[in-house]
């Protein structure tokens, strides 16, 4: 074999190895940033169902508080009539 052939087959070969090599090294990377990629995803979604948890019974207070809130307005009303009345018979008293 030719020297120069020879010299361009090993120079092939050395490059070929440094080739495989960072293939190799691409595939773990590739692979480490898929399972970091699931494992950031998964914290996400756990923390987001884990405050809905902790927080629902401060929603279902908040919840109450509003349509609990918005049913009494005709109880403000019967209220307030009530005291128009008391202040006619107060001032009936008062004549």
């Amino acid at each position: 074999m030719d020297p120069e052939i020879k010299t361009i087959l090993q120079e092939n070969l050395r490059i070929s190895h440094e080739n495989n090599e960072m293939l190799i090294n691409l595939v773990k990377a590739q692979r480490q940033q898929k399972i970091y990629r699931i494992v950031y995803w998964v914290i996400i979604i756990v923390v987001t169902i884990a405050s809905f948890y902790f927080v629902e019974p401060y929603l279902g207070n908040i919840i109450n508080l509003y349509s609990g809130g918005a049913g009494d307005t005709s109880n403000v009303s019967d209220i307030l009539k009530n005291l128009s009345s008391n202040q006619q018979s107060v001032q009936d008293l008062l004549k």
